[in-house]
């Protein structure tokens, strides 16, 4: 991806967008003394909240960055010498610049294929049944997709309960990347537990949908959660003023904002997509537009003030966020149908 200058209408990432006003709201709210690290009010709530969310018991801790939140997650469910099987695409393979190596002291990808960036019960079979059950070779421990995937595609309740049998069988962990977690769950309209599947954990993106610097890792394993809560003070990411986060979590929860946001990032996205036509590499189904646009073109909407990354010699991606303004979305979409 080559980066651009700065426009009048940004689609770079939803990683730039503005952090929620509610947001705010709570950050200023918790800026009084309280109890430190993870003893404060808001913290010690954050189960009970996600509990209710997911209609199961969770355990919820906060990190700052997603990188944390997969790696730690991934960290409680492999061991060292174990494997985690991902797509080929997953951003715990293209995009963390190793960390999950690092995190997990060696453990390896186990590098899988799947139309869209997502898993399939037949595309896991193919990377973990070759392997022999031998101290030579890295043992699988866990499967880890993307909802949603790194080409903006939903897992439904049924592909993800696929992967949970599959995963229960072989006695793997599951983990769920939800960077865009609100995206797929709007575009599915379905409750949050039957978007994020049988997980063990799951990486409930906040930042990119509205928050400044918390994201959570919600645990389904009470034991799991008591382990990664060491490995968090480990990995420098136990905050001594962790209201801040839960502050953040908590105003995501608060009357849906979270699933609210991730809507109107959707609703931006499909108002592009509709100008796209055969353009789109992928269908649109949470807040990212794959398209495929000549040097020429891609210039062109450069020229006229639209901020994107090139993705490949041929084509662009586009991403929306949750503040992305309807004027924006349907000047861009009016651009790309005048190429």
């Amino acid at each position: 991806m080559t980066d651009t200058a700065s426009g009048a209408a940004q689609f770079l990432s939803d990683n730039a967008a503005a952090v929620h006003p509610r947001v705010w709201d709570a950050l200023r709210a918790a800026d009084e003394a309280r109890a430190p690290y993870d003893n404060d009010a808001l913290s010690q709530s954050l189960d009970e909240r996600f509990s209710a969310l997911f209609g199961r018991e969770a355990h919820v801790l906060w990190v700052a960055t997603g990188t944390a939140a997969n790696c730690l997650a991934l960290a409680t469910l492999c061991p060292p010498h174990g494997g985690v099987v991902c797509h080929r695409e997953a951003h715990i393979e293209v995009d963390e610049a190793g960390a999950p190596g690092f995190y997990l002291h060696g453990s390896k990808l186990l590098l899988a294929e799947g139309e869209g960036a997502k898993l399939t019960p037949e595309g896991v079979r193919a990377v973990v049944d070759p392997i022999r059950d031998d101290v030579h070779q890295v043992q699988p421990h866990a499967v880890s997709v993307t909802q949603a995937s790194e080409y903006g595609r939903a897992y439904r309740p049924a592909e993800l309960a696929a992967l949970g049998a599959l995963a229960r069988e072989r006695k793997l962990g599951f983990h769920v990347d939800g960077a865009r977690f609100a995206n797929a769950a709007a575009f599915l309209g379905c409750p949050p537990a039957a978007a994020a599947g049988p997980c063990d954990a799951l990486s409930f993106g906040c930042v990119k949908n509205g928050g400044m610097n918390a994201e959570a890792i919600v645990f389904f394993d009470g034991a799991l959660a008591a382990l990664a809560r060491y490995r968090r003070k480990r990995a420098g990411h136990l905050q001594s003023k962790g209201r801040f986060l839960a502050a953040q979590l908590h105003a995501m929860l608060d009357d849906d904002l979270w699933l609210a946001n991730g809507r109107a990032a959707n609703a931006a996205a499909t108002e592009i997509a509709g100008a796209c036509g055969d353009r789109l590499l992928h269908a649109v189904e949470a807040n990212e537009l794959f398209v495929r646009l000549s040097p020429t073109e891609r210039e062109a909407l450069r020229t006229q003030g639209f901020g994107f990354y090139d993705w490949g010699a041929d084509a662009a991606r586009f991403v929306t966020a949750w503040n992305t303004r309807a004027d924006d979305a349907m000047a861009l979409a009016k651009a790309i149908a005048a190429l």
